[in-house]
């Protein structure tokens, strides 16, 4: 066998159409304000402003926006209950909580590696590359 990295590739993996769909899977799941949504809702189901509030540095538009795409992928549910004013529920769906392990080990590992980070970050900052 020659050297090289082909001996441990899964060529399926690098088919067109598969990264196709793993780039498009990523665009939903792979920006933090889907990340840190997906991380509050596993608590159970909360209110539009419980989210807004407890992520914080997110608007309001933006946490509309992520709340959709969430919802138009299948990983969160909607319930609207009438009142004055109307209550908004939302909550993962069972492909929602499918995400939940994923997404809470990469919360896990970027708080975990977060100082590590830092100091690679400034290191590289300090060589002026």
């Amino acid at each position: 066998m020659e050297p090289g990295h082909t001996a441990v590739t899964n060529t399926q993996l690098h088919e067109p159409s598969r990264c196709q769909i793993v780039s498009g899977v990523l665009a939903r799941i792979g920006d933090k304000w889907s990340v840190l949504v997906v991380m509050q809702l596993g608590a159970g189901s909360r209110r539009f402003s419980e989210l807004k509030r407890a992520i914080g540095s997110i608007s309001q538009r933006m946490l509309t926006l992520t709340l959709r795409g969430l919802e138009r992928d299948g990983l969160v549910t909607r319930t609207v209950t009438p009142s004055i004013p109307p209550r908004v529920d939302y909550e993962l769906t069972e492909l929602g909580r499918s995400l939940l392990d994923p997404v809470q080990a990469i919360g896990s590992w970027a708080i975990g590696n977060h100082e590590k980070i830092t100091v690679a970050q400034q290191a590289f900052d300090a060589r002026g590359d």
